[in-house]
């Protein structure tokens, strides 16, 4: 793509990065085909490419960006699809993180998409507030006939059943080996996924002790950051950052790490792109690089240790045909396909795949309450996927993902609890 940017526009950083990025896309198309916004509206600007030239547009004139252009824009899940498509190797999510930083601060948006926005950055990454949110929204739907649009949607998508607050993650804490330890990780407890599935960490820790992991728990890492960058509240993104960067590297001084291990993989792509988030910070830099070079998926993780060790002898009763739903972020993020129908497979399940599971299912972090319509059209694409495969249990690897497409029928489990369950571990619930 040819820029225009001029010199005083090129002395920032931010934008000088982008231009490098847009002179490598070549218009080819081939991102449009795997979008998943411009499959349901059909219109450029809902894809990949129309987006890429709308940003350009952003940070080459800004005077002619309107309320439409931000629009499009929010409307992308940052699902990276396209980037595994791309044949030109573009670097769409960092333009679009470039982009989006720039457009917060030349678009003004609308009360209530202000107030959800700041609502969501003070209460979701803190697990006890998020918990109590909960229980608050059950009240609200009382009066949901009063709120904005945007508001009584986003009600819709609270938990039906509210469960207890996962310890884990609320103190620093040691989970030492079953047996002769082999490594000793940090576990990332998370955030929302404490407050709305606790069982998944309580799976990881069992299963990695079980394998000879002595696990690790830091509470000033309790939040990765992806929901405020991801909404633009960059302060609060930098602040949660840089908590965990000084949390992990104060245990790889004084205890030693042989990794960082993310079960939610959403948090994963994150973390792992922390060395180039805070390229430029001089004292955060280079703990960062050291962060996300030690930053691995559970699956990752699991994959390396003696799995068959662990395993039961026999089949679990009830073990039965797994649809494999692959998050966006473990499979575009992250680059991980089938390391964990690997697993799963080695495990004893009968896994299949749905059709088209390369398409996002419209949870992507806090979308699915910024964006309900398109994320519910996704969802419904995402559920009759995996219905025609037959299977009686999902398995998938972001807690996003598995909120979104839980359903009492098809009940969706992390992949980690899976393994948990062939390897002597509760059934999951």
């Amino acid at each position: 793509m040819q820029t225009h940017f001029t010199a005083d526009q090129l002395a920032d950083p931010l934008i000088a990065e982008a231009d490098g990025i847009l002179r490598n896309c070549v218009h080819c198309g081939f991102c449009i085909a795997t979008c998943p916004t411009f499959i349901v509206t059909g219109d450029e600007r809902d894809s990949p490419r129309g987006r890429i030239w709308m940003l350009r547009e952003v940070l080459e004139s800004p005077e002619t960006i309107t309320s439409d252009t931000a629009f499009h824009i929010d409307r992308c899940l940052g699902c990276l699809s396209c980037t595994t498509t791309c044949p030109s190797g573009v670097d769409y999510p960092h333009l679009l993180d470039i982009g989006r930083e720039k457009l917060n601060e030349m678009v003004p948006r609308t009360f209530t998409d202000r107030v959800m926005r700041q609502m969501l950055g003070m209460i979701i990454p803190h697990s006890g507030r998020f918990r109590a949110m909960i229980q608050l929204a059950w009240v609200g739907r009382l009066f949901s006939w009063a709120m904005p649009t945007a508001m009584r949607a986003a009600l819709t998508k609270i938990p039906a059943q509210l469960k207890q607050l996962d310890p884990i993650g609320g103190k620093n804490a040691i989970f030492p080996a079953n047996t002769k330890q082999v490594k000793r990780v940090a576990l990332l407890a998370g955030c929302a996924q404490r407050a709305l599935a606790p069982e998944i960490n309580a799976s990881t820790i069992r299963v990695l002790n079980r394998l000879g992991v002595e696990v690790v728990v830091r509470a000033e890492a309790h939040c990765c950051g992806a929901l405020a960058h991801h909404i633009g509240e960059a302060t609060r993104a930098h602040d949660a950052i840089r908590a965990a960067l000084l949390a992990w590297h104060d245990e790889i001084r004084t205890g030693g790490l042989d990794a960082i291990v993310v079960n939610a993989s959403g948090c994963g792509t994150m973390v792992k792109d922390y060395g180039h988030m805070m390229k430029d910070d001089p004292e955060l830099a280079p703990i960062a690089k050291m962060v996300s070079d030690a930053c691995v998926d559970v699956s990752e993780l699991i994959d390396k240790l003696d799995l068959e060790s662990i395993l039961l002898p026999a089949p679990v009763e009830g073990r039965s045909k797994v649809a494999y739903h692959s998050a966006c972020s473990l499979q575009h993020g992250q680059k991980i396909h089938d390391l964990p129908l690997r697993l799963l497979r080695q495990a004893g399940f009968d896994v299949v795949q749905p059709l088209n599971g390369h398409l996002c299912c419209g949870s992507a972090g806090v979308y699915n309450l910024l964006q309900p319509k398109m994320a519910d059209e996704l969802k419904a694409r995402k559920l009759e996927s995996l219905d025609k495969t037959g299977a009686q249990f999902v398995a998938a690897g972001n807690i996003g993902c598995i909120m979104q497409l839980d359903r009492d029928d098809l009940p969706v489990w992390h992949t980690v609890q899976f393994i948990d369950w062939a390897s002597g571990g509760p059934r999951p619930h």
